[in-house]
């Protein structure tokens, strides 16, 4: 990158050209701006704001006739859509996890060989705030790289009563030797819930009870561990890790989250095994809801 003081806040295509040491092409997409609920502070929750794209793409020039075809060319929509894909896959808390992500995403297109991102926040004052990325193509991120999905997992609620039961270990043991891999999830425990009947404080300490109550079972298997983000889930799930989902970050960062209460644990349970994909729902100590998935319950009494 050039160190010339001027380009510091000039436009990524500019950065780019002074930057270059191959003969790219570049397609650029200028004041690309989207309303969305993005920030770490609490003030930010809630709450759309305008956020500001500009990104440069730079390809290797095309060798012999374009002949009009748009399929020998990286679309402009490959850009927006990589955009709005990230935008839906979850709330983001922080522009430069975006960044890397919208960057990334297009790097995998075959075309691309460098991006350029960056990100402005319009309405946090009389200014505005952004970040500026610069992401290459190399060897971990070829044209051809095919994407690993994580697999589908057996998801398994766990009762109070089932907690305490003297099966626990064998139902997980059971669970464990199956080709999926396991996600335990619980509800709240047995003492009672603060309450302050305030709907989204409320829902923040009915979500800390489950998490509370999450650690309790990982206290009953060392096999077992504590999971809140999607991408340490999937990690999990890829090599054979027992997890037991907490749920507040999942819930709270969702872009089209759980309309449920979270006092309904079976109800957030049953979202958030269809959001995963799970292959199958096990309720153990208490009757599976309804779900598009294969479900079954497990009476306390038996065993597997």
């Amino acid at each position: 990158m050039t160190n010339d003081i001027h380009l510091a806040f000039a436009h990524p295509s500019e950065r780019a050209a002074a930057s270059a040491d191959v003969p790219y092409d570049r397609i650029s997409l200028r004041d690309y701006t989207v309303e969305v609920e993005i920030g770490a502070f609490q003030l930010e929750r809630g709450t759309l704001q305008r956020v500001r794209f500009n990104v440069v793409v730079e390809v290797l020039p095309l060798t012999g006739p374009i002949d009009d075809d748009v399929d020998r060319i990286l679309s402009y929509d490959r850009v927006t859509e990589a955009i709005g894909v990230e935008l839906q896959a979850e709330r983001i808390n922080l522009l430069e996890t975006l960044a890397a992500r919208v960057a990334e995403r297009i790097l995998l297109e075959p075309q691309a060989e460098r991006v350029f991102v960056r990100i402005e926040k319009l309405d946090r004052g009389p200014f505005s705030l952004g970040v500026e990325i610069v992401r290459a193509r190399d060897g971990s991120t070829p044209a051809a790289q095919e994407h690993i999905e994580a697999p589908h997992p057996c998801v398994v609620y766990l009762s109070n009563d089932a907690i305490n039961s003297a099966h626990l270990k064998g139902w997980i043991d059971q669970f464990a030797g199956q080709d999926a891999p396991l996600i335990l999830c619980v509800g709240t425990g047995d003492l009672p819930v603060a309450a302050t009947g305030h709907a989204m404080t409320q829902r923040r300490i009915d979500l800390l009870a489950i998490e509370q109550n999450a650690w309790v079972l990982a206290s009953q298997d060392h096999r077992c561990k504590v999971v809140e983000t999607r991408t340490e889930l999937d990690w999990a799930m890829k090599n054979d890790q027992i997890c037991i989902w907490a749920p507040s970050k999942m819930v709270l960062d969702a872009v089209d989250g759980p309309s449920t209460s979270a006092r309904d644990a079976l109800a957030l349970v049953s979202w958030f095994a269809t959001d995963i994909k799970a292959a199958e729902l096990c309720v153990i100590g208490a009757a599976a809801p309804e779900a598009t998935m294969p479900t079954r319950s497990i009476a306390i009494g038996d065993v597997i």
